[in-house]
């Protein structure tokens, strides 16, 4: 039973830290933000709520506005046997299983296959904190640490800072917790006898490359790329420090570069379509400067790893620092940095060596420091488009470790002043915060923020004088026989509970956990538009309307999306399209988010938007009010044009600059005539078209089957976004399908009635 304990009790931790909703049934998801910030879902609980639905955290919306619709339709997909390749609801259609971010092949999505989608998302984020602590607790006690210090460290990385602040996003926590098992499996094949010998019959042998494979691909799959690629580098470089400190023959290289290369190949099915994505899309032209304020996390910060809310917490809308605080706080508990310092400083083996230079060179990449901005100044692939402050899941993790490495230390303490010495130097931190705080008068801050440091500084101070006392206690009291017996003080489990009560008070003041019924209900608005013949599009006149991906739950399709990987071409055009002129220069200005407002423009009379939603009284002509409830108006588009249709002239565009300069032409009728691209037999086209009739027979994300009659050969125009994935058949004959009208799909139709099949084929 003993050997169980320390699992049961993480187990148990983590369902306290999740009483909510295992007890009350509220949901590990900002649902709150759905219907306390935004229409027509604030309308629908007016009545109630005059003056909107209290939200706990507005800097939390990323989960509904991106994972969990994204996870919506992957899983609806695969429960009917398809690939769920395609998402045609937002950005006039763009990838869904090459989005990494989708998840769709992350095999813990077997949840949703078995239990009802709010509680499988749920128990997808309860088992974040839980799978951490059991992998981070088997990999510290391999590391012959005792049962306590390993416990601590495992309850570390749960509950830190990083994993708080992204724990409901349901992607980036399960792409690191799988970091201590593959370190496990590393030591574990590097301590093996013999390990660089292929010994295919021995299981035993097999077992742990077996792991590290399997762990590296969950990795992989769970959904985030920046991450993993943290992960996976930071495991090669402690695979070759420990193979140097094992000694081992250079050999096992070979195993290690043959686990490496079965992992490539069982993940080509994501990581193929995945970077030929992003190849196609604006992630290097659509990003915030790294110049900018909050790219890399601001020095002042430092302290928060110390005072976690000394500039505010959002969830207490108090926050006055620097945007944002999610990227930002790496906050793992009050005793824990203590100790970790310990261990920092005096604690010398070459495992803490390790963990305190990893812990060293992520602080000095996440920070604004002169080597931290040259990948951005050499524009180096890859790390020129991620965010450095995800770096703190590497800070972290590598707190988690010192400080369980501090703690089995201070077990075996000879030296009391070394303890002294630590405690002296957070004591000199704490007078000079609080000198700060109480000596300046708002020179460089507000009052009122002044006061919120102040007020935001007692907790922590408390709690560490609290620390303070016992580890004095602890040290100048403890009796020698008891470490002799191995019997462990009551102190150290008064740390560990220390510890849980910091963290949870950290962790439940930031996680909001909210009622099932305001996860995208039903109001009158969206049942309008989806009893509406489809297909069509719409689109909102103000950001608080129907935000970017919430079309998603409701089958509507929009022109707006949030993503950051989008399609360049829709990019440039959605681009010429705000600015009122054929510019397709970056940058864009949209930094992922694509919201466009201007119901004037012919662009979205192309595009199909049949219905416009706004807030305000919209006096267009082609515009009529023909809904309305609470303060959203929805108004028909009577320039919709259909979503394919047959032209009489087409152009043939030389370059992409010369297709948009066509688009913005206002004698260049978008009705009648279609710009082409990428065409090589130019024989093919006539100067004049036949005009057919299309009709829609079904319309779903991953294929678009349509029936034509024509008197003569016509050209086809069908406005959802190309892709080079999607193909086109005509009556089960492939068909070239062209650029068209600079990011839609175009075929040439031949006489006659045919059934046309647009599908979409990523491998």
């Amino acid at each position: 039973m003993k050997r169980f304990l320390p699992f049961l009790l993480i187990l148990g931790i983590v369902f306290v830290f999740f009483w909510q909703f295992l007890l009350k049934g509220l949901l590990p998801i900002p649902s709150d933000t759905i219907v306390g910030l935004y229409y027509p879902f604030r309308d629908a609980y007016f009545k109630t709520n005059p003056n909107g639905v209290p939200y706990k955290n507005f800097l939390i919306t990323d989960p509904v506005r991106q994972l969990y619709p994204w996870k919506q339709i992957v899983i609806e997909a695969e429960k009917k046997g398809n690939l769920p390749t395609w998402n045609s609801y937002n950005f006039a259609g763009t990838p869904l299983l090459s989005n990494f971010q989708s998840a769709a092949f992350y095999p813990l999505n077997i949840l949703f296959f078995i239990l009802p989608f709010q509680i499988s998302w749920s128990l997808l984020i309860l088992l974040e904190p839980l799978l951490a602590g059991i992998f981070l607790y088997l990999y510290l006690n391999n590391l012959k640490l005792r049962k306590e210090a390993s416990l601590l460290g495992a309850i570390i990385f749960s509950f830190s800072g990083f994993s708080i602040a992204w724990m409901e996003w349901g992607t980036i926590l399960h792409t690191a917790l799988w970091l201590p098992l593959i370190l496990l499996s590393i030591d574990k094949i590097l301590s093996q006898k013999n390990s660089f010998k292929f010994q295919i019959s021995n299981f035993k042998f097999l077992a742990w490359p077996l792991i590290f494979i399997l762990a590296l691909t969950l990795s992989f799959l769970a959904g985030h790329l920046q991450t993993f690629f943290y992960l996976a580098l930071f495991s090669v470089v402690y695979f070759l420090a420990r193979l140097i400190q094992y000694r081992k023959n250079f050999r096992v290289l070979g195993l290690f570069a043959i686990c490496c290369l079965l992992f490539a190949i069982l993940t080509s099915f994501q990581w193929f379509p995945t970077f030929k994505f992003i190849m196609q899309s604006a992630r290097n032209v659509d990003l915030i400067g790294w110049k900018d304020l909050g790219w890399f996390i601001p020095w002042q910060n430092l302290i928060q790893f110390i005072v976690p809310d000394f500039f505010g917490n959002p969830a207490t809308l108090n926050y006055y620092g620097v945007w944002n605080y999610g990227e930002f706080i790496g906050y793992v508990g009050m005793f824990p940095i203590i100790i970790a310092f310990f261990a920092l400083f005096f604690r010398k083996d070459k495992k803490t060596l390790f963990f305190a230079v990893a812990f060293i060179v992520s602080l000095f990449f996440a920070f604004p420091t002169i080597f931290a901005k040259l990948p951005f100044k050499l524009n180096l692939p890859f790390f020129s488009t991620a965010q450095p402050t995800r770096l703190l899941f590497v800070t972290d993790f590598s707190l988690s470790i010192l400080a369980a490495l501090g703690l089995d230390y201070l077990f075996f303490l000879k030296n009391k002043k070394q303890l002294l010495y630590i405690l002296g130097l957070f004591s000199i931190f704490f007078a000079l915060i609080w000198g700060f705080v109480l000596i300046f008068h708002g020179s460089l801050v507000s009052l009122e923020n002044l006061q919120v440091a102040k007020q935001n500084l007692v907790f922590p101070t408390a709690l560490f004088l609290i620390i303070s006392f016992l580890m004095l206690v602890y040290i100048f009291y403890r009796q020698d026989y008891m470490y002799k017996q191995k019997s462990v003080p009551l102190l150290i489990y008064g740390f560990i509970l220390l510890t849980v009560i910091d963290l949870f008070r950290f962790g439940w003041k930031f996680e909001p956990f909210t009622s099932k019924d305001y996860l995208f209900p039903e109001t009158s608005v969206t049942t309008f538009l989806q009893n509406q013949k489809q297909p069509f599009r719409i689109m909102s006149t103000d950001s608080k309307i129907l935000p970017p991906n919430f079309s998603i739950m409701y089958k509507i399709q929009t022109l707006d999306g949030y993503d950051p990987l989008y399609l360049q071409r829709y990019g440039e055009l959605m681009a010429a399209f705000g600015r009122g002129t054929p510019n397709i220069n970056p940058p864009f200005g949209f930094n992922r988010i694509i919201t466009l407002q201007d119901v004037s423009s012919r662009i979205n009379d192309l595009l199909g938007v049949k219905y416009v939603l706004s807030l305000d009284e919209q006096k267009n002509n082609k515009l009529k009010l023909v809904f309305t409830d609470g303060f959203v108006k929805v108004y028909e588009n009577s320039a919709a044009m259909p979503r394919a249709f047959f032209v009489t002239n087409t152009f043939i565009a030389k370059s992409k600059q010369q297709a948009i300069n066509a688009l913005f032409d206002l004698n260049y009728q978008l009705n009648s005539r279609a710009v082409t691209e990428d065409v090589s037999n130019e024989s093919l086209f006539k100067s004049n078209w036949n005009i057919g009739k299309v009709n829609f027979i079904n319309y779903s994300n991953e294929k678009v089957i349509l029936k034509t009659s024509n008197p003569g050969e016509g050209f086809l125009v069908f406005t959802d976004s190309y892709y080079p994935t999607w193909h086109a058949t005509i009556d089960g004959i492939e068909t070239k399908i062209y650029i068209t009208d600079f990011n839609f799909r175009g075929i040439i139709v031949p006489k006659g009635t045919h059934e046309i099949e647009f599908y979409d084929k990523p491998f």
